[in-house]
Protein backbone atom coordinates (compact mmCIF):
# COMPACT_ATOMS: atom_id res chain seq x y z
CA UNK A 1 0.00 0.00 0.00
CA UNK A 2 1.29 3.41 -0.77
CA UNK A 3 1.15 6.75 1.93
CA UNK A 4 -2.08 8.01 0.49
CA UNK A 5 -3.83 4.27 1.28
CA UNK A 6 -2.71 4.37 4.85
CA UNK A 7 -3.36 7.61 5.98
CA UNK A 8 -6.77 7.22 7.08
CA UNK A 9 -5.57 4.59 9.45
CA UNK A 10 -2.84 6.27 11.14
CA UNK A 11 -5.03 7.27 14.47
CA UNK A 12 -5.87 3.64 14.13
CA UNK A 13 -2.54 2.42 14.60
CA UNK A 14 -1.74 5.16 17.19
CA UNK A 15 -4.33 3.82 19.10
CA UNK A 16 -3.48 0.18 18.73
CA UNK A 17 -6.57 -1.02 16.92
CA UNK A 18 -6.04 -0.77 13.73
CA UNK A 19 -6.74 -3.63 11.60
CA UNK A 20 -5.16 -5.69 8.87
CA UNK A 21 -3.33 -5.28 6.13
CA UNK A 22 -2.72 -1.58 7.11
CA UNK A 23 -1.71 -2.02 10.48
CA UNK A 24 1.88 -4.18 8.94
CA UNK A 25 1.89 -1.96 6.18
CA UNK A 26 2.37 1.24 8.27
CA UNK A 27 5.07 -0.51 10.35
CA UNK A 28 6.85 -1.43 7.02
CA UNK A 29 6.59 2.28 6.00
CA UNK A 30 7.81 3.18 9.68
CA UNK A 31 10.54 0.59 9.48
CA UNK A 32 12.34 1.55 6.45
CA UNK A 33 11.68 5.29 7.43
CA UNK A 34 9.37 6.36 5.46
CA UNK A 35 9.00 10.63 5.95
CA UNK A 36 5.05 11.05 5.28
CA UNK A 37 3.80 7.71 7.52
CA UNK A 38 6.58 9.48 10.27
CA UNK A 39 4.97 12.72 10.23
CA UNK A 40 1.36 10.93 9.84
CA UNK A 41 2.15 8.46 12.56
CA UNK A 42 3.42 11.63 15.19
CA UNK A 43 0.52 13.99 14.53
CA UNK A 44 -1.74 10.77 15.22
CA UNK A 45 -0.02 10.17 17.71
CA UNK A 46 -0.51 13.12 19.64
CA UNK A 47 -4.23 12.99 18.66
CA UNK A 48 -4.67 10.03 20.72
CA UNK A 49 -3.11 11.43 24.01
CA UNK A 50 -5.20 14.54 23.64
CA UNK A 51 -8.53 12.06 23.32
CA UNK A 52 -7.05 9.33 25.85
CA UNK A 53 -6.79 13.15 28.23
CA UNK A 54 -10.28 13.65 27.41
CA UNK A 55 -11.81 10.35 27.47
CA UNK A 56 -13.93 9.09 30.64
CA UNK A 57 -13.62 5.48 31.34
CA UNK A 58 -17.48 3.52 30.80
CA UNK A 59 -18.36 0.47 33.27
CA UNK A 60 -21.92 -1.35 32.51
CA UNK A 61 -24.05 -1.16 35.10
CA UNK A 62 -25.27 -4.15 37.22
CA UNK A 63 -28.43 -3.97 35.49
CA UNK A 64 -27.21 -3.86 32.03
CA UNK A 65 -24.97 -6.97 33.52
CA UNK A 66 -28.20 -8.62 34.46
CA UNK A 67 -30.09 -7.69 31.18
CA UNK A 68 -27.37 -9.47 29.16
CA UNK A 69 -27.46 -12.52 31.43
CA UNK A 70 -31.13 -12.73 31.17
CA UNK A 71 -31.37 -12.82 27.52
CA UNK A 72 -29.47 -16.02 27.20
CA UNK A 73 -31.26 -17.84 30.30
CA UNK A 74 -28.74 -17.81 32.51
CA UNK A 75 -29.55 -18.48 36.16
CA UNK A 76 -27.07 -17.67 38.96
CA UNK A 77 -27.95 -21.00 40.90
CA UNK A 78 -26.94 -22.99 37.94
CA UNK A 79 -23.38 -24.27 37.73
CA UNK A 80 -22.91 -26.29 35.09
CA UNK A 81 -20.24 -25.67 32.10
CA UNK A 82 -22.61 -24.64 29.62
CA UNK A 83 -24.50 -21.72 31.09
CA UNK A 84 -20.55 -20.27 31.44
CA UNK A 85 -19.91 -20.82 27.96
CA UNK A 86 -22.93 -19.19 27.02
CA UNK A 87 -22.00 -16.04 29.18
CA UNK A 88 -18.64 -15.68 27.36
CA UNK A 89 -19.87 -16.46 24.06
CA UNK A 90 -22.94 -13.41 24.96
CA UNK A 91 -20.14 -10.96 26.45
CA UNK A 92 -17.06 -11.68 23.57
CA UNK A 93 -20.11 -10.64 21.07
CA UNK A 94 -21.38 -7.91 23.24
CA UNK A 95 -17.66 -6.38 23.12
CA UNK A 96 -17.06 -7.16 19.39
CA UNK A 97 -20.16 -4.70 18.89
CA UNK A 98 -19.10 -2.20 21.41
CA UNK A 99 -15.44 -2.08 20.27
CA UNK A 100 -16.04 -2.18 16.10
CA UNK A 101 -18.61 1.00 17.55
CA UNK A 102 -16.25 2.46 19.61
CA UNK A 103 -13.43 2.17 16.85
CA UNK A 104 -16.06 4.01 14.30
CA UNK A 105 -16.43 6.80 17.07
CA UNK A 106 -12.70 7.07 17.15
CA UNK A 107 -12.02 7.17 13.81
CA UNK A 108 -14.91 9.91 12.95
CA UNK A 109 -13.83 12.17 16.18
CA UNK A 110 -10.48 11.65 14.89
CA UNK A 111 -11.40 12.85 11.52
CA UNK A 112 -13.70 16.45 13.04
CA UNK A 113 -10.69 16.84 14.92
CA UNK A 114 -8.28 16.85 11.86
CA UNK A 115 -10.79 19.16 9.99
CA UNK A 116 -11.15 21.24 12.89
CA UNK A 117 -6.97 21.61 13.02
CA UNK A 118 -7.06 22.60 9.17
CA UNK A 119 -9.18 25.31 9.64
CA UNK A 120 -7.40 26.57 13.03
CA UNK A 121 -4.50 26.61 10.76
CA UNK A 122 -5.63 28.54 7.84
CA UNK A 123 -7.30 30.94 9.69
CA UNK A 124 -3.66 31.19 11.32
CA UNK A 125 -2.34 31.48 8.26
CA UNK A 126 -4.94 34.57 7.55
CA UNK A 127 -3.85 36.18 10.73
CA UNK A 128 -0.35 36.08 10.47
CA UNK A 129 -0.61 37.27 7.05
CA UNK A 130 -2.68 40.81 8.19
CA UNK A 131 -0.47 41.38 11.35
CA UNK A 132 2.30 41.15 8.40
CA UNK A 133 0.65 43.92 6.38
CA UNK A 134 -0.18 46.08 9.66
CA UNK A 135 2.87 45.88 11.32
CA UNK A 136 5.44 46.61 8.04
CA UNK A 137 6.47 50.02 7.05
CA UNK A 138 4.82 52.08 4.12
CA UNK A 139 1.58 50.74 5.45
CA UNK A 140 -0.76 53.40 4.96
CA UNK A 141 -4.07 53.26 7.27
CA UNK A 142 -7.19 54.89 6.49
CA UNK A 143 -10.94 54.63 8.01
CA UNK A 144 -14.49 54.52 6.89
CA UNK A 145 -17.75 54.81 9.03
CA UNK A 146 -18.68 56.43 11.30
CA UNK A 147 -22.16 54.69 11.22
CA UNK A 148 -22.78 51.11 9.59
CA UNK A 149 -20.75 49.59 8.80
CA UNK A 150 -17.40 51.26 9.88
CA UNK A 151 -13.69 50.16 10.11
CA UNK A 152 -10.10 50.46 8.91
CA UNK A 153 -8.38 49.93 5.25
CA UNK A 154 -4.44 48.88 5.58
CA UNK A 155 -2.60 49.05 2.23
CA UNK A 156 0.44 48.59 2.04
CA UNK A 157 2.75 48.56 -2.03
CA UNK A 158 4.41 45.34 -1.52
CA UNK A 159 2.04 43.23 0.38
CA UNK A 160 -1.19 44.05 -0.46
CA UNK A 161 -4.58 45.09 1.44
CA UNK A 162 -6.37 44.00 4.62
CA UNK A 163 -9.76 45.29 5.25
CA UNK A 164 -11.30 45.18 8.50
CA UNK A 165 -14.81 45.79 9.38
CA UNK A 166 -17.17 45.81 11.92
CA UNK A 167 -21.67 46.19 11.59
CA UNK A 168 -21.66 44.79 8.25
CA UNK A 169 -24.97 42.48 7.96
CA UNK A 170 -24.18 38.84 6.87
CA UNK A 171 -24.89 39.01 3.07
CA UNK A 172 -28.28 37.68 1.30
CA UNK A 173 -28.69 34.25 0.21
CA UNK A 174 -27.01 34.12 -3.24
CA UNK A 175 -24.70 37.39 -2.55
CA UNK A 176 -21.22 37.93 -1.42
CA UNK A 177 -19.40 41.28 -0.50
CA UNK A 178 -16.58 42.21 -3.08
CA UNK A 179 -13.77 44.52 -2.23
CA UNK A 180 -12.45 46.89 -4.61
CA UNK A 181 -9.31 48.79 -5.42
CA UNK A 182 -10.53 52.33 -7.26
CA UNK A 183 -7.48 53.88 -8.69
CA UNK A 184 -7.11 57.97 -9.33
CA UNK A 185 -8.34 59.91 -12.52
CA UNK A 186 -11.25 58.11 -13.24
CA UNK A 187 -9.90 54.45 -14.01
CA UNK A 188 -12.25 51.61 -13.97
CA UNK A 189 -12.30 50.02 -10.10
CA UNK A 190 -9.95 46.69 -9.54
CA UNK A 191 -11.56 43.62 -7.93
CA UNK A 192 -9.98 42.65 -5.02
CA UNK A 193 -11.74 39.10 -4.16
CA UNK A 194 -14.88 38.53 -2.35
CA UNK A 195 -15.50 37.63 1.32
CA UNK A 196 -18.54 37.29 4.02
CA UNK A 197 -19.36 38.72 7.43
CA UNK A 198 -19.20 36.88 10.36
CA UNK A 199 -22.44 36.23 12.34
CA UNK A 200 -21.72 38.68 14.95
CA UNK A 201 -21.29 41.30 11.97
CA UNK A 202 -17.26 41.69 11.93
CA UNK A 203 -15.20 40.72 8.63
CA UNK A 204 -11.53 40.33 7.48
CA UNK A 205 -10.41 40.37 4.23
CA UNK A 206 -6.88 40.21 2.89
CA UNK A 207 -5.59 40.66 -0.68
CA UNK A 208 -2.51 39.79 -1.09
CA UNK A 209 -0.05 41.33 -4.11
CA UNK A 210 1.53 45.00 -4.86
CA UNK A 211 -0.68 48.21 -5.10
CA UNK A 212 0.13 51.48 -6.39
CA UNK A 213 -0.61 53.75 -3.23
CA UNK A 214 -0.21 56.78 -5.08
CA UNK A 215 -2.02 55.90 -7.98
CA UNK A 216 -5.09 54.75 -5.80
CA UNK A 217 -7.89 57.07 -4.76
CA UNK A 218 -9.36 54.95 -2.34
CA UNK A 219 -10.69 51.16 -1.26
CA UNK A 220 -14.48 50.05 -1.82
CA UNK A 221 -16.99 47.12 -1.33
CA UNK A 222 -19.95 46.20 -2.70
CA UNK A 223 -22.53 43.72 -2.53
CA UNK A 224 -22.55 41.45 -5.70
CA UNK A 225 -23.80 37.93 -7.17
CA UNK A 226 -22.07 34.93 -5.41
CA UNK A 227 -18.54 34.51 -7.17
CA UNK A 228 -18.24 38.36 -7.35
CA UNK A 229 -17.99 40.65 -10.38
CA UNK A 230 -15.80 42.45 -13.02
CA UNK A 231 -17.31 45.86 -12.18
CA UNK A 232 -18.61 47.33 -9.10
CA UNK A 233 -22.90 46.98 -8.48
CA UNK A 234 -24.08 50.22 -6.98
CA UNK A 235 -24.75 51.21 -3.96
CA UNK A 236 -21.42 51.28 -2.87
CA UNK A 237 -21.71 50.04 0.55
CA UNK A 238 -17.80 51.14 2.15
CA UNK A 239 -15.52 53.73 0.74
CA UNK A 240 -12.32 54.30 2.10
CA UNK A 241 -10.60 57.39 0.89
CA UNK A 242 -6.53 57.37 0.83
CA UNK A 243 -4.86 60.73 1.71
Amino acid sequence: MNCDELQDHYELYAMGVAGEPEKSEIREHLNRGCEVCMAGTKRARALAAMLGGTASLAAPSPKLRRRILASIGYEQRQFGWAPFLAVATALCLVAAVYFGGRERDLAETASRLREQMGRQSQELTRLNEAFSILNSTGTAVTSFGPGQPKGKVFVNPSLGVVLIASNLPAAPAGKTYEMWVVPKGGKPPVPAGVFQAASDGTAMHIQRGTVDIGDTAAVAVTLENEGGSLQPTPPILIVAALQ
